[in-house]
């Protein structure tokens, strides 16, 4: 019987906001009998500097446990069945980091957020532009009557825009939704709704085209750069977090 494994290093308990390691209780024994077991290692990568250093913390103990545990069972067994601790990266929900499966989905919903934001406003300052709107403003069509008729076809047009994306997606990248098509497009149909009402704000306040659009394009970076698309949102201030609850697309 070889001598007993020592405990792991004190060491391990310090790192917990970025790793964390977690062993079972039946870990020394079944190392004895079967010369394997699995070691599971949690590393949050959502800061990058802390989780390469707590992960590397983590790999430095584990290979430091390996190396006493082979140097104790030396004298009872031959170098060759030794057994050996070794620590192997896997991904959650994108275990190859294939990027197609994070640049996919984040781009449709960019298109989305463009697509509706502006071409709403763009409708509303046309009729502007042109005069209509004075004409329409003197007959019986309700004020929702008029809004929703400047909303539905494009949300129409997003929900078509949102398929053909999905299509793409799964003909030429293979990247196929994992959840309910339903609650999908349930959640589709909201989301342009929220964004459409945007695209009717600067269509308030402008009297061009040009106008509004500035101004939803200025909007529209603003989503895109909160989104968490190029940053994670858990890695920014408490204030700009709590701002960034309130978007939409943060929630896409």
């Amino acid at each position: 019987m070889p001598p007993p494994i020592p405990k792991p290093s004190k060491w391990s308990k310090r790192i917990r906001p970025t790793s964390r390691s977690r062993s079972p209780p039946s870990f020394e024994r079944d190392l004895v009998r079967e010369n394997n077991k699995q070691l599971y290692i949690a590393i949050n990568a959502i800061e990058g500097t802390k989780a390469s250093l707590g992960g590397a913390y983590l790999a430095s103990i584990i290979r430091d446990y390996n190396t006493d545990i082979r140097l104790r069972w030396q004298s009872t067994s031959s170098p060759e069945i030794s057994p050996q601790v070794e620590a192997v990266s896997t991904n959650w929900y994108n275990p190859l980091l294939n990027f197609k499966l994070y640049m996919v989905p984040a781009i449709l919903v960019v298109l989305l957020t463009a697509m509706a934001a502006m071409q709403s406003a763009f409708n509303i300052v046309q009729e502007k532009e042109s005069g209509t709107i004075e004409q329409i403003n003197v007959t019986p069509i309700k004020k929702h009557i008029f809004i929703l008729g400047k909303m539905v076809p494009f949300l129409v047009l997003g929900v078509i825009l949102f398929t053909l994306g999905l299509l793409v997606g799964w003909i030429f990248y293979g990247v196929v939704p994992a959840g309910s098509l339903w609650v999908l497009y349930a959640s589709l149909i909201v989301y342009l709704f929220a964004m459409l009402g945007l695209g009717l704000l600067p269509a308030t306040y402008s009297a061009t085209q040009q106008q509004s659009m500035s101004l939803a394009f200025f909007f529209i970076n603003i989503f895109n750069i909160m989104s968490g698309v190029f940053t994670a949102v858990d890695s920014m201030p408490g204030w700009a977090q709590a701002i960034v609850s309130t978007f939409p697309p943060a929630s896409s």
